[in-house]
């Protein structure tokens, strides 16, 4: 990582742990930004970010780990958890109305542990860009919502990860990951594919599986959008989990 700042990955399944070491400031903030989303999009059952080596210069810069976690509960539905924080940090994190929601543990066994009693369930599969990968989509939620109990969201969340894949098929063309996780209020389906080429809204010829594209997807969700992803995109979309 450049500008000061550095970090090492470390994987303690079902949690990633994130040390960073160096000055926290406004220049490296972007560094860091950069780092933990590489880490999101490898899509972790949660992440633990070590600040025991910071050196925080500037408070306003703590509001990366905010910005991070906002953007993990969306996708990929994991929270975020930071550890073992210098004295003035952990105070400005707690007088920070933007920071306050992220849970701080004491040291890194204490936030790995939070991380990973708070993971949330998780159900996902590698589709090749056929069209056998809306049905087998299809079949992914239906196992996710009777293992979960969520017969009302079968009918809605089949819909749009047909969708969301067709999309794939006929536009990116690349093998995806398709993810399921129940993070309560809300059922999160996401694509992950390998064209960072922006989703397209899809044929105009209802009669095309999955062909009624995005528009169909924002009536259905409760909130979607996409977020580059390694070397292409994933696209995510939240509907009621009741």
């Amino acid at each position: 990582m450049a500008s000061g700042i550095t970090y090492q990955v470390c994987e303690r399944p079902p949690v990633t742990v994130v040390r960073l070491a160096g000055p926290l400031d406004l220049e490296t903030m972007r560094s860091v930004h950069e780092a933990l989303a590489g880490c999101l999009a490898a899509q972790p059952h949660a992440l633990v970010v070590d600040l025991g080596d910071v050196i925080v210069r500037d408070r306003l810069a703590l509001s990366v780990f905010a910005a991070a976690a906002r953007r993990a509960e969306e996708w990929p539905a994991v929270p975020v958890v930071l550890s073992d924080p210098p004295p003035v940090a952990a105070r400005w994190l707690a007088e920070s109305t933007a920071c306050r929601r992220v849970p701080v543990g004491r040291n890194c066994a204490e936030a790995t542990r939070v991380a990973g009693a708070a993971a949330a369930p998780r159900l996902w599969t590698r589709l090749e860009p056929v069209a056998e990968a809306c049905r087998r989509a299809r079949d992914l939620v239906a196992d996710a919502c009777a293992r979960w109990n969520l017969p009302e969201a079968l009918g809605p969340a089949s819909v749009v990860l047909t969708e969301l894949v067709g999309n794939v098929v006929r536009h990116a063309g690349t093998p995806m990951q398709v993810t399921l996780t129940l993070r309560r209020p809300y059922l999160h389906v996401a694509v992950v594919d390998g064209s960072r080429a922006a989703a397209r809204p899809g044929s105009p010829d209802l009669r095309d599986e999955g062909g009624r594209g995005l528009l169909l997807v924002r009536e259905l969700a409760q909130r979607w959008g996409t977020v580059p992803a390694g070397e292409g995109k994933a696209v995510w979309a939240l509907l009621p989990a009741n």
